[in-house]
């Protein structure tokens, strides 16, 4: 019924010519287009940040929030109207840092919105100063000589907070972005997508090493629910475990069979496995994308909406009179 223009507002896009954001916000057009919900039934919430401005880029409704309070904004909005689809829009800055305690707890209370988080390593809005991912010893202008923190990792916070849904792209990945965010939209819960996305006057090739065309297919495995952890240009490398830890090996060789290659299983509620694939960085492993972990709980809204059914049933007070029949009154 919809295509990716019915999505697009008519507002210029005013992103950075090159940004990763433009990408992402491409993918998400798509991925609208193929779920179909109607732009009437779609809110977008964000805070502050280059990431926080796709708000105005939607043919949807929208709110452009403070500094990272979407994800509470986010919340209420859902618990509001649960039949609208809604999405926020965040960066590595807004998300982890200001916002570090709206994001664990709507990832805890598992409401069901859908979070973009855009992570570029940077803060690009105020001009480049290091950013909770940035990595430890990384020189900006306000770490001139590097930063002495160690850097979050988004995926180890979604899964400490009992998080249900974390799938990672990358904004050069317009199909695998766009499959992530149709696969968030159809999860029942908080869905975590980190966009891996290129800041191209602040930190320019900060995913290069993974990023690049030509070595893409090397440096990252994208996983697929059910099916083995397969990855090359030729196909021809996998994961299997050993003891406790992943390990990449080479098919054909030493006896390995396609059959020995460990299958991608997105739904277990165990997360070791997820987090241990989450956690993989190049060049020792390949940078795991796609839809990591994808498990069934109860979203807040539902258990909410259950809740009030269920005292509504019990309930002999019908009307506000009569609620205030049933308090401890005195005269005086």
């Amino acid at each position: 019924m919809y295509s990716s223009k019915d999505y697009k507002s008519p507002n210029a896009v005013r992103w950075c010519p090159g940004c990763g954001d433009h990408a992402i916000l491409a993918s998400l057009y798509k991925a609208m287009a193929e779920i179909g919900v109607a732009p009437k039934d779609i809110a977008v919430v964000s805070g502050i940040g280059c990431s926080s401005r796709l708000t105005y880029y939607m043919n949807s409704y929208g709110f452009h929030s403070i500094h990272g309070r979407g994800a509470a904004i986010a919340s209420g909005v859902k618990a509001a109207n649960p039949r609208l689809s809604v999405w926020q829009a965040t960066g590595d800055g807004d998300c982890l840092a200001i916002g570090g305690n709206h994001f664990i707890h709507s990832v805890r209370r598992n409401i069901d919105i859908n979070v973009l988080l855009f992570n570029n390593r940077i803060y690009g809005l105020t001009k480049g100063q290091y950013s909770p991912t940035s990595p430890k010893g990384f020189i900006t202008k306000s770490s001139p000589f590097g930063t002495v923190e160690t850097a979050f990792e988004p995926a180890a916070l979604t899964f400490g907070a009992g998080g249900t849904f974390f799938a990672r792209t990358l904004d050069v990945d317009l199909e695998t972005s766009k499959n992530a965010m149709v696969a968030a939209h159809n999860h029942k819960g908080t869905s975590i997508v980190e966009c891996l996305v290129n800041c191209v006057i602040f930190n320019n090739g900060t995913h290069a090493d993974i990023s690049s065309k030509e070595s893409r297919a090397e440096k990252t495995i994208v996983l697929e629910h059910g099916k083995p952890m397969i990855f090359g240009a030729n196909r021809d490398k996998g994961l299997i475990l050993e003891g406790l830890n992943l390990k990449v090996v080479k098919i054909g060789e030493n006896g390995i069979k396609e059959n020995d290659i460990l299958i991608h299983d997105a739904k277990n509620k165990d997360y070791t496995i997820q987090l241990k694939l989450a956690q993989m960085q190049y060049p020792q492993m390949p940078v795991a994308m796609g839809v990591i972990r994808d498990v069934d709980e109860e979203p807040y809204e539902v258990a909410l909406e259950n809740q009030i059914a269920d005292i509504k049933s019990k309930s002999k007070a019908h009307t506000f009179d009569e609620l205030l029949d049933t308090l401890e009154q005195w005269e005086i």
